[in-house]
């Protein structure tokens, strides 16, 4: 039988609900009773976790993540400027849009910057002190390397040979040939080949005029900045093409929106749900509670190059969550998981479905493009611990597998059904689609524990996926997007770092 839909999308009679009394499945003897103070126990379990993991995020080391940070911001330092370099020899277009999308060069550089003075800062290491010094001085800010570099002189060796290695490169005295070969010699032993290798001896070569070496070294930085490039191309032409298409369609459910127009319902019935908010409580915070302490139990016990744990872990702390829906809101109301989160599309629904993906991913875009512009003029940036991710960069195949599959495909399904199928649900219960929108999706953005930079992009995705499921009764079109936005994230770092 087909719904009743209210302009508005709500439901005003939906038959499958009631009994031949017309009485709702939820009211009367046998209506699911909860314990308050079990509830009050889930939420304060849940609350604990929430708060636990901003105040770690906030109060820990972002260092202290990785078991050798020296190591990872090394590795994707030097690909970030290899990749600066190689966008020298693009074609115009794709250097418009790189500074278009992902801002101008100097912003990442001073990033660098800020980002080796923090290590220095948490490690004294003379390794990342030397690298501090070099990424100074091609960045214009020579005066900088060159005072710190004098005052390593007198030091202990390494950082008398590092502060005789940045005068040599980057001071005013005259370099003999002689001592260049010298210096190359020891820079070879205490810098792996790289972007802070390679500059700084392309630095000394050009000092002692040693044509044949500069040579040599500037044709690696060129081949080191092409194979990178051509990557970037790919990701690049990717994202441009799906921002255009995306576009066109974005701008069409605008009109369609002005004028009232249901252009993107693929499912019925949609918002709000057919079961009461208190039970749909009740059952969030229970299975959440439950999902929290075995997410915790695979994190203490399960060691993370045990891929079998690993391929479950997620499944299996969403499945009390998932179980208790069933039971308690969509079987009481004659629904299944697929008719309950609008996870069953008919064929003909299905270019419908891929347009309303297509127009939410280019919505994503052009948000994540507002936000840079603003972050970068107020000198804002997301911390490289946020997305440097060891397994996609190192891992083994099995184990790089595992992630993606994790990322890729689990994320999105189970956080979609969590955060937008059952807690943005049960806010529209009580508030309109944007207000519930708003509190699901600043609930989603904090469970994730970024900074402020991060936080923000995580709303504006949790945002649209909400106004998607909204739109179009179903979760399969956040679903698809969020998959989509994960992709992406993992492509790039493996572009850029792997």
């Amino acid at each position: 039988m087909h719904d009743v839909l209210r302009p508005d999308g709500d439901r005003s009679e939906l038959t499958e609900q009631r009994g031949a009394a017309g009485r709702s499945p939820f009211a009367g003897p046998d209506r699911p009773r909860f314990s308050l103070s079990v509830s009050l126990f889930a939420a304060t379990l849940l609350i604990s976790a929430l708060g636990a993991l901003l105040w770690l995020s906030s109060h820990s080391s972002r260092l202290e993540r990785f078991d050798d940070p020296e190591r990872a911001l090394d590795l994707m330092v030097s690909r970030t400027m290899e990749a600066q370099d190689g966008l020298l020899l693009a074609p115009d277009w794709q250097k418009r849009v790189t500074e278009w999308t992902a801002g101008s060069n100097d912003a990442e550089r001073l990033q660098a910057i800020t980002w080796y003075q923090e290590l220095v800062r948490e490690t004294d290491s003379p390794s990342a002190k030397l690298r501090l010094a070099i990424l100074q001085a091609e960045s214009g800010r020579k005066p900088e390397a060159l005072a710190m570099a004098k005052t390593w002189l007198g030091e202990e060796e390494p950082l008398s040979l590092y502060g005789s290695l940045i005068d040599a490169a980057y001071g005013d005295d005259p370099l003999t040939g002689d001592y260049e070969q010298q210096l190359q010699s020891a820079l070879a032993e205490v810098l792996p080949a790289g972007w802070f290798y390679n500059h700084l001896a392309s630095a000394l070569a050009e000092r002692a005029d040693d044509i044949r070496l500069g040579i040599a070294i500037n044709q690696q930085i060129h081949d080191r900045g092409k194979r990178l490039q051509v990557r970037a191309q790919v990701l690049t032409g990717a994202e441009l093409l799906c921002l255009i298409g995306g576009s066109v369609l974005l701008l069409r459910y605008a009109w369609q929106t002005i004028r009232r127009e249901d252009g993107l319902r693929v499912h019925r019935p949609g918002m709000p749900p057919p079961w009461p908010g208190g039970i749909g409580t009740a059952v969030l915070l229970r299975g959440g509670a439950l999902g929290a302490v075995l997410s915790l139990a695979f994190i203490s016990m399960a060691p993370s190059e045990n891929v079998s744990l690993r391929a479950v872990a997620i499944p299996v702390a969403n499945l009390p969550l998932l179980a208790m829906a069933y039971y308690y809101l969509l079987r009481p109301a004659g629904l299944n998981v697929l008719t309950g989160f609008g996870l069953q599309i008919p064929w003909q629904r299905v270019g419908r479905l891929a347009g309303a993906v297509l127009a939410l991913v280019a919505a994503g875009f052009w948000g994540e493009w507002v936000m840079g512009r603003v972050a970068e003029s107020l000198q804002l940036a997301n911390h490289w611990t946020e997305w440097f991710d060891p397994d996609l960069v190192w891992a083994s195949g099995p184990v790089l597998t595992i992630s993606l599959l994790e990322y890729v495909v689990f994320a999105p399904i189970f956080e979609e059904l969590a955060f937008r199928g059952i807690l943005y649900a049960i806010l529209r219960r009580r508030l309109s689609p944007m207000p519930a929108a708003m509190i699901s999706a600043c609930i989603f953005a904090a469970a994730h524990g970024y900074g402020l930079i991060g936080f923000i992009s995580v709303f504006w995705s949790g945002l649209l996926w909400a106004w998607l499921y909204e739109r179009t009764g179903s979760l399969i079109p956040g679903m698809i997007a969020h998959a989509m936005n994960n992709l992406l994230v993992c492509l790039t770092v493996m572009a850029l770092l792997r």
